[in-house]
């Protein structure tokens, strides 16, 4: 990262912001429907076009505003020439054309099951193909397009014969009970009639055949909590092939283990594919290394390829010289929830493994072959931008292709072509072309062009400090309306995960900083130890220590930006974050009483308890320990912003999903009522139907809500320059 280049940048473009606020106006809320992005681009065989997904926000007969999607078919040199493939819809997804680029399949929902469908590049309505009973999707070609590889769930009841682990429910074991969703699947027969007053197998059919009815739930599981709503049932994810010309499909896999990122030999004579074979229950494989498998499509035998104790892999990919095996994987030694993602190659007969990204230390992926099979092209988050790499096969030599601060989202490569969607600061998306050096980049969409020609734009200023052996790095943003001698309210935004990265060149937070810029808040945001993007070390740099380390950081980053710019009114900050970072919201108004008012979304606030109620309750034993093992729980405790609630000062406003089972909506609960209590300054906010994504794919109306709300309370307590 070149910091003085960008620092002079910013300040030239800072210098015009004043001029530029004369004549245009700050992005506004409702401008959220206008953003449109791009995904999914798939150069044709001929190189002469690209079919890539138009994703944006149409407003419905009722008045509020839907997610749609649209295939669209351009012309690599003549980008004005576009052809419109399907209506707008949200529906389908796993787009991928035919090895002659005449069809392409995807995913979409037929009957209440996703089924593989195909629609033809030279016109005509799309059909569903397969007619599978536990549903399709992910389609794959066969190298000589006769054949579409797909995957298919099967749940635990439909399966045959006995599960290899003990049954969970204490006491009982498997077949002592009618299969209920069996029978009423016509899978099975009622042989034993159910009664609540018979002998107890009769009993157990009649509990039996409640519980089919989920009514009651009974759970025997330890990941029991989806997204939105109970997870009880386990389901294993299995191969077939479908027959273009004969119309019929073949199952490849069957058992109790579950099959992922199949991809075809360059003769089409066998698969590779990834899976974890245990006789243990699936919920307790997670720290056992998933290994690459050949499966024949002759006889459908199954062999373990690569597997190793020290690395898990997950995936692998023919070169299209069938020379060579692109594998990605992980080390797993005792940090093997913070070691970096791997990218390598192997010979096809699994020996001669070459790891390529052990040195550069980043979690990368979405990794692509060269036409020549000479390179490899991958990308990952990289000090707040997202990063297109270029591993050379001969020398393992990795080389940055497109980076700086912005972001390369997803990209497709083919002769000296290379296709990637890119984030911006000045735009949030737009489809673009270059050679495979990313050299004479050329943008082909310009969705955004239109609606952002009269906006401002608060360009990001990018710092760093150096802090406890760590590197941070952080960025302003100037508010809409700069004028010298002024001060501005200031925002301190925080990132979630904890392991996530922001900066110019991530898309989630375009809107929002641009929508309080354009309010007249100046924005402060860093990247605190504990961060993705900047390797092991630093990743691991907040291993349990949730608050201390992380709140030192921002607040810090704060502090200099405060130095930096006169414009920033010290005495109006305000504070807000979500996921991991409302926690880190809710412990940094806890321990430090400068902001006028926080808003803190959809965070965790009693670790102990959050290891009960979040589906990603993983995180307290990664991080800290489980509460039962000795010195564990007083760590635990120490960081929870629970354990400082009576020293919250701060008015803070709560927001939660209703169903958001990530971090769990009782956390807000705890946090709200213990406040209410001490007649603390604080409002709570419930999202009906929402989940943990709210501020990413939440309903349209309720994104929008979110954000006025912030502003709106922020408003309260600041006040703004005449």
């Amino acid at each position: 990262m070149n910091y003085r280049n960008w620092i002079i940048l910013s300040i030239l473009m800072i210098s015009v912001f004043a001029v530029q606020a004369q004549d245009k106006k700050p992005i506004q809320l409702s401008d959220l429907t206008h953003i449109v992005t791009v995904s999914n681009p798939e150069i044709t065989p001929d190189g002469k076009q690209v079919v890539f997904v138009k994703n944006y926000m149409e407003a419905e007969k009722d008045g509020k505003f839907d997610y749609k999607r649209q295939l669209i078919l351009m012309n690599l040199n003549h980008p004005e020439l576009t052809k419109v493939l399907n209506s707008p819809t949200y529906e389908i997804s796993n787009f991928t054309l035919s090895p002659d680029g005449k069809k392409l399949a995807f995913t979409k929902s037929w009957e209440g099951k996703s089924q593989i469908w195909i629609l033809p590049m030279d016109g005509g309505e799309s059909q569903v193909l397969t007619d599978e009973k536990e549903g399709a999707s992910s389609p794959v070609w066969s190298p000589d397009g006769k054949k579409i590889l797909f995957s298919f769930s099967v749940p635990l009841w439909a399966m045959e014969g006995t599960p290899p682990w003990e049954n969970p429910r204490p006491g009982r074991s498997y077949g002592d009970e009618p299969n209920y969703e069996a029978i009423n699947a016509g899978k099975a027969k009622e042989e034993l009639k159910p009664n609540m007053d018979g002998s107890v197998e009769e009993l157990r059919a009649w509990l039996a055949k409640n519980a089919a009815k989920n009514d009651p739930r009974v759970i025997d599981r330890l990941n029991f909590l989806g997204e939105r709503g109970l997870s009880t049932d386990i389901s294993f994810r299995h191969l077939g092939v479908y027959d273009l010309e004969t119309g019929t499909s073949e199952i490849l896999t069957s058992g109790y283990q579950s099959f992922g990122g199949a991809e075809w030999a360059p003769d089409g004579s066998y698969i590779l594919t990834t899976s974890v074979e245990s006789d243990q229950h699936p919920d307790l494989n997670r720290e056992l290394n998933s290994s690459i498998y050949k499966i024949n499509l002759a006889d459908h035998a199954v062999s373990k390829l690569i597997g190793s104790d020290d690395y898990r892999y997950t995936g692998a990919t023919f070169s299209p010289d069938g020379k060579w095996i692109l594998i990605s994987g992980q080390k797993t030694d005792e940090d093997r929830n913070f070691n970096q993602s791997l990218l390598g190659v192997a010979k096809p007969d699994g020996s001669g493994i070459r790891w390529f990204t052990e040195s550069l230390d980043r979690r990368v992926g979405g990794a692509k072959w060269s036409d020549d099979s000479q390179s490899i092209y991958f990308a990952g988050p990289n000090e707040g931008g997202v990063t297109l790499y270029k591993a050379e096969v001969g020398n393992g030599k990795v080389s940055p292709i497109i980076t700086g601060p912005v972001g390369v989202g997803d990209y497709d490569i083919q002769g000296n072509q290379l296709v990637y969607s890119l984030t911006q600061v000045s735009n949030p998306n737009e489809l673009y072309k270059a050679d495979l050096n990313g050299k004479s980049a050329q943008q082909l969409t310009q969705f955004n062009e239109t609606w952002l020609s009269d906006r401002w734009v608060s360009q990001p200023i990018a710092h760093q400090f150096k802090q406890d052996g760590f590197e941070v790095d952080y960025w302003v943003m100037p508010p809409y309306g700069l004028k010298e001698g002024m001060k501005y309210p200031t925002l301190l935004e925080m990132h979630g995960g904890p392991t996530a990265m922001w900066g110019p060149g991530e898309s989630s937070m375009w809107h929002e900083f641009q929508v309080l810029a354009g309010r007249g808040y100046g924005i402060v945001y860093a990247n605190p130890r504990g961060s993705g993007g900047y390797g092991k070390e630093f990743q691991k740099g907040n291993y349990q220590d949730w608050g201390d380390g992380p709140a030192k950081d921002v607040l810090t980053a704060l502090d200099k930006a405060g130095e930096e710019y006169e414009w920033i009114d010290e005495d109006q900050l305000v504070l807000t974050g979500g996921s991991y970072a409302g926690y880190l919201t809710a412990w940094i108004v806890g321990h430090d009483h400068r902001f006028k008012a926080a808003v803190t979304q959809r965070g965790v606030y009693e670790l102990t308890f959050f290891m009960g109620e979040g589906n990603a309750w993983r995180l307290v034993p990664n991080y800290f320990g489980y509460p039962w093992e000795e010195g564990a729980k007083e760590i635990l405790d120490y960081n929870s912003p629970q354990t400082y609630v009576q020293n919250i000062e701060t008015p803070l406003l709560i927001f939660h999903g209703d169903n958001d089972l990530r971090t769990g909506v009782r956390q807000s609960e705890l946090l709200y009522k213990s406040l209410k209590i001490m007649d603390k300054p604080v409002e709570y906010i419930r999202y009906p139907r929402e989940g943990h994504e709210l501020s990413r794919s939440g309903e349209i109306n309720h994104r929008f809500d979110r954000i006025g709300r912030i502003v709106e309370f922020f408003e309260r307590y600041v006040t703004h320059p005449n």
